[in-house]
């Protein structure tokens, strides 16, 4: 299977062997416990807390994405959450101890603010630096762990990912990549030296908006098996149905995530035309500061652009007044989304700040359907 295109792995990752009269993909497995005689031994469905073989066919998929050549030997190991939040607080919380530091992007998700809370509540000392310039490498010193968020969310600054790895390594410190915007088929962190490839499966890994998800994929096997017992000490498992419409969904992971990483790059050009708009961002972007280290790391560059408007109320204008993009969070599913990100808080950026989410939608029609609402919002 390693050999075979992303288009192709997709469509078939994680399936079981043909059967006759079977289903290529069984339907979801709902059990809270199983038969279990005797001793338990190497039992690989005990409690349904532990696993679930809807789980175990979700998880073989995604490490046949996150790592193509290991696939066949099954030296990626891959653990399911039941969100993003799931999957990042089982990395970091698990391998927090008193007295370690970790470094963290200033920059990144805005969960991770209270989650850098939490970790200094726990004893651990939390560096931050910026995600651009490689910030992250003046930290290293004495730390055990480093995070790395490329591209940024929301604002998509890159950085190089083998490059920091390398040198946390060298330092001893292990290394995370939340991997949510890229895709392991725009980006595979495990490839370019992380130890663990973190991602939230709500966003374009499922791509339809209609589940939460996450997972935590490492070639170590005792990592993943501390991630995994994380997992089962808190509970954060996946309902079976998540799964299975998970691994579902992951079939059209090509098609989505190219149509809507060109349609973003259309939007984003057509946004770099306007007088009222600054800070347009896109790593596809060839003028864009993340462009040249996008272009070592990543096959494709996200359907995430952000750009600013003048202030809040002309922001709120654009997006009330657009017809094919819903104004909403989160991004990556199939119908395009916009919102003004500091509604929420958390996030340094100006009011006027637009996180735009490409979906599927003809990017002609798009580009021509944000146009229109930015000459509304510029007349008042």
């Amino acid at each position: 299977m390693s050999s075979d295109s992303d288009a192709t792995r997709v469509v078939r990752a994680g399936l079981p062997e043909e059967q006759p009269y079977e289903p290529p993909l069984p339907g979801p497995v709902f059990a809270a416990h199983y038969h279990l005689p005797g001793d338990i031994g190497a039992a690989p469905y005990a409690y349904g807390r532990d696993a679930n073989p809807t789980w175990t066919a979700l998880e073989r998929a995604i490490g046949e994405l996150e790592s193509p050549a290991d696939a066949g030997e099954e030296r990626v190991h891959t653990v399911a959450f039941a969100s993003g939040m799931g999957a990042i607080s089982a990395v970091l919380l698990s391998r927090a101890r008193p007295g370690s530091a970790v470094v963290l992007p200033d920059d990144g998700y805005n969960l991770l603010v209270p989650m850098r809370e939490r970790l200094s509540g726990l004893g651990v000392e939390v560096r931050t630096a910026p995600t651009a310039g490689d910030a992250q490498l003046g930290l290293l010193d004495g730390a055990s762990l480093l995070w790395i968020e490329s591209p940024s969310n929301p604002g998509l600054d890159v950085c190089d990912i083998r490059r920091l790895a390398g040198a946390a390594h060298e330092r001893g410190a292990l290394v995370a990549v939340d991997n949510t915007l890229a895709t392991p088929l725009g980006q595979r962190p495990l490839e370019l030296g992380a130890d663990f490839s973190v991602a939230s499966g709500t966003k374009a890994l499922t791509g339809h908006g209609d589940l939460l998800l996450g997972h935590v994929s490492c070639r170590d096997a005792e990592l993943a098996a501390g991630v995994r017992q994380w997992r089962k000490l808190v509970g954060a498992i996946p309902g079976p149905m998540e799964a299975w419409l998970a691994h579902r969904s992951l079939a059209t992971l090509d098609v989505r995530t190219r149509r809507q990483a060109d349609g973003a790059l259309a939007v984003a050009g057509a946004l770099l035309n306007r007088p009222e708009v600054t800070g347009v961002r896109h790593p596809g972007l060839p003028g864009d500061p993340a462009h040249g280290t996008a272009l070592r790391q990543m096959r494709r560059f996200g359907c995430v652009v952000s750009f600013t408007l003048p202030d809040k109320e002309h922001a709120e204008r654009f997006l009330g007044a657009l017809r094919l993009v819903d104004e909403a969070t989160s991004f990556g599913g199939v119908r395009s989304t916009a919102e003004r990100r500091g509604r929420w808080g958390g996030d340094a950026v100006p009011e006027g700040f637009v996180r735009l989410s490409v979906g599927v939608e003809d990017p002609d029609d798009l580009v021509a359907d944000v146009l229109r609402a930015l000459d509304v919002a510029a007349g008042g």
